[in-house]
């Protein structure tokens, strides 16, 4: 089977206080989007990796290629509306079947350990997703009322998620809800059970300022692991 890669990178970084989307933010010398496509093309040189852009940023993703002379092959969806619709729409550039791996840019500590974990259960079950434990005490608010929930049974879930093509064009066949925060809730909409497999703690999602020199820490130890 032949493997995808959908790389998420609509979004306009607006909580992170730059200008610049957070996807093109520098991090351990290079445009933060790079490095994804640089770890799915450790893993497979042959996959075919769709990245999903904003229509206002692809004039600016093309000039910083030319800039860090990026040679990676890849194509380019335009962003939608939410990240469904993103996906949605890259989903149109895949034909045949195989396993398509859907991440988010803004996890760019993504190791090819990882990648290979998703992809070798997706390849026995048909999905897989990454997650790790929740260590902290959490807590549930429900008006007035506030209780503690055992965390045992929590988990956090990363990208890339992967899954086999026609299940999860299947998915996205769907009308979009509100509640679809990842791919795995499209899947358990219709009646299905996700696969969890263990995740990786520096695959860290940047969100906030801090967290490019949090990434740049966490990327240079992988380095030398």
């Amino acid at each position: 089977m032949k493997n995808f890669a959908i790389i998420v990178a609509g979004g306009t970084g607006s909580r992170m206080g730059h200008d610049t989307p957070k996807q093109f933010l520098l991090l351990a010398g290079k445009p933060l989007l790079m490095h994804s496509i640089e770890a799915f093309y450790r893993f497979d040189a042959y996959m075919q990796i769709i990245v999903s852009l904003h229509p206002d940023f692809v004039e600016n993703w093309r000039q910083l290629c030319k800039q860090y002379e990026f040679q990676i092959p890849h194509q380019l969806a335009p962003g939608g509306e939410t990240r469904f619709h993103s996906v949605q729409n890259s989903l149109k550039l895949i034909s045949g079947s195989g396993l398509v791996a859907v991440h988010d840019a803004a996890r760019p500590n993504l190791s090819v350990d990882l990648i290979n974990r998703v992809f070798t259960e997706a390849a026995r079950t048909g999905n897989a997703i990454p997650c790790i434990p929740v260590n902290e005490t959490v807590r549930i608010v429900e008006g007035e009322k506030i209780r503690m929930i055992d965390r045992t049974s929590l988990r956090i879930t990363q990208t890339p998620e992967v899954f086999e093509s026609g299940l999860l064009k299947r998915a996205y066949e769907q009308p979009f809800q509100p509640g679809f925060t990842d791919d795995g809730s499209l899947l358990e909409v219709l009646g299905m059970q996700v696969c969890l497999v263990e995740g990786d703690p520096g695959n860290m999602k940047i969100t906030l300022p801090g967290d490019i020199e949090i990434a740049e820490v966490l990327m240079k130890r992988q380095q030398t692991e």
